[in-house]
């Protein structure tokens, strides 16, 4: 059967792939970053999964306020990098796995998560930079990518605990394929950041790093963060932390954490990264 082996944690900030696409990552301001990615990049040089089910938000590349689903997963066999105004990413595109994919669209389904389908979309920031992050520069990423979009856009946004009961679907969906698959899981975006109004530039380096802590120790605290906890402590744009939550929860009960990576400041934003392994 396919088993989910890994669960990878890690903001998408776009700041961080215009720093890799333009040769910065050795300037003073972002080598500390870039220096702490490299241990994650070895680690998944090592485990390259077979695919990944990448959990990321849309930035109105492929969507807009026309158009919300709160869950949607791509099942196209291949993704293209958006246009988000200034030419597309030059890095390689994205190979889906449509069988999984569907597989895991009627296994959801049937589990009551009213998942949209995306036949044909284009992939932006929130999914390549945690690709290059992870894998560096290669001609081609190193494995097969089911996206899966997440509104934390517009309210109302999914709940912590909703996300969370979704890993855990993912999981069980995962485990019902019958073909031998190493599968890994990325949550994506956030940490602490605000991109307008009074408090911008708003970051919380206890509230993310207390996060990261209790993704092993007490992720029911996690899972219960409401709403309005996630914009008082980690700004507008923090919520973006809930995708994280639908890795976790597909990692099972227990949790061990690999490897951990956090900075300030990444643009105007906390920059966290963990690897976990389902204990």
């Amino acid at each position: 059967m396919a088993r989910i082996t890994a669960g990878i944690g890690t903001s998408h900030v776009p700041a961080i792939g215009a720093a890799i696409d333009h040769d910065k990552t050795q300037e003073d301001y972002w080598k500390p970053l870039f220096d702490g990615y490299m241990p994650a990049q070895e680690y998944v040089e090592k485990n390259t999964p077979d695919v990944a089910i990448l959990v990321y938000n849309d930035h109105a590349s492929a969507f807009s306020l026309e158009l919300i689903s709160t869950f949607l997963l791509g099942v196209a066999d291949y993704f293209p990098p958006a246009d988000e105004g200034y030419g597309p990413r030059q890095v390689p595109g994205v190979e889906g796995h449509p069988e999984l994919a569907w597989h895991l669209a009627e296994s959801l389904i049937l589990d009551e998560f009213d998942m949209a389908i995306a036949n044909e979309m284009p992939v932006d920031h929130g999914l390549t930079v945690p690709l290059s992050i992870t894998c560096g520069q290669p001609d081609a990423w190193p494995f097969k990518v089911i996206p899966l979009c997440v509104n934390v856009i517009q309210y109302p946004q999914p709940t912590g605990k909703r996300c969370f009961k979704l890993g855990q679907a993912i999981r069980k969906a995962v485990e019902s394929f019958p073909e031998d698959l190493h599968v890994a899981i990325y949550g994506t975006g956030g940490m602490s950041h605000q991109l307008q109004g009074e408090r911008a530039g708003l970051i919380n380096a206890d509230f993310d790093n207390a996060f990261l802590d209790d993704l092993t120790a007490d992720v029911d605290r996690l899972v219960n963060i409401g709403h309005m906890e996630y914009l008082r402590e980690s700004g507008s744009e923090g919520i973006e932390m809930i995708m994280w939550l639908i890795m976790r929860g597909a990692l099972g009960e227990q949790a061990k954490e690999i490897y951990r990576h956090y900075h300030v400041p990444a643009s105007n934003t906390g920059a966290g990264l963990i690897i976990l392994e389902a204990a």
